[in-house]
């Protein structure tokens, strides 16, 4: 015997109906940050390192990203890690943590005034880049392959000694200021280095798939761009013209003089299903 609905049965039908829309009412809307978070789990399940998510999916998730603002993360233009650095000081930037899993990792960089993220790539990544508010110039590049190998063309070693410098070709090369569309950098492609520099204070919502893994080879790795003057390729100089599209870059330690400070993120929670 059913006793669960025998006793619906036995209730008046105005008084269900009352309940039901009470019940409806009672239900939040799910936050910006909690859709992302949903979005997000749904386009990575079957993503893993170097594997892009399907085109449907990358729109899924960037629709979601492309209306979202610094309000729906809880920040404001005016809070302490936003404002300018003192003259002669490098200015010094704050990381947000809201969720990471072995997928996918989900985060905020809040620049003040001049605040840089040096150049820098995302190994076998797939990276979404929201800027929240502000103003900020983005460079970045992608490796220039070799025709016949498909590998990063390698400099000549320059003074007998063999460095680990590639070429690379600009891809993105401009200002943006919110509110603006999501920036997507592929594994391969799509400007997989890249750097920020902040013009004025500015907050980047940021989505990797999967999250850097220094165990598993997905390291932050730093560069240092050179001219292409410098070096050559099998003796080979590429023509003056093209210098302006393409450079010469070379791995390099993390740069001293840029601090990144983590801080606890404040705006609505992820609920994990």
């Amino acid at each position: 015997m059913h006793m669960g609905i025998e006793r619906n049965v036995s209730k008046p039908k105005g008084k269900i109906y009352s309940e039901s829309r009470k019940n409806r009412r009672r239900q939040k809307k799910p936050t910006m940050v909690q859709k992302l978070y949903d979005t997000c789990k749904e386009v990575f399940a079957d993503c893993g390192p170097g594997v892009v998510p399907s085109p449907d999916k990358v729109e899924r998730l960037k629709a979601i990203l492309d209306t979202m603002t610094e309000i729906d993360v809880g920040l404001r233009p005016d809070m302490p890690f936003f404002k300018a650095s003192t003259a002669g000081k490098f200015p010094r930037i704050t990381y947000q943590h809201i969720y990471e899993c072995d997928k996918f990792s989900i985060g905020i960089f809040c620049l003040p005034p001049n605040g840089v993220i040096p150049l820098h790539n995302h190994p076998e990544m797939t990276v979404f880049s929201k800027l929240l508010f502000g103003t900020m110039h983005i460079k970045s590049y992608d490796w220039v392959k070799d025709g016949s190998t498909g590998t990063p063309l390698l400099a000549d070693p320059l003074d007998g000694q063999s460095g680990c410098v590639r070429l690379a070709k600009v891809k993105v090369d401009s200002e943006f200021t919110a509110p603006c569309n999501t920036s997507i950098l592929y594994p391969a492609d799509g400007g997989n280095m890249h750097c920020f520099t902040a013009r004025t204070s500015c907050a980047v919502l940021d989505v990797l798939g999967p999250p850097y893994c220094d165990p598993e080879g997905r390291h932050c790795q730093y560069y240092l761009e050179s001219p292409l003057a410098k070096y050559t390729v099998n003796n080979v100089v590429i023509a003056e013209e093209e210098n302006d599209g393409y450079a010469w870059l070379e791995e390099r330690e993390r740069p001293e003089d840029v601090t990144v400070v983590g801080a606890l993120y404040t705006g609505p929670k992820i609920i994990e299903k």
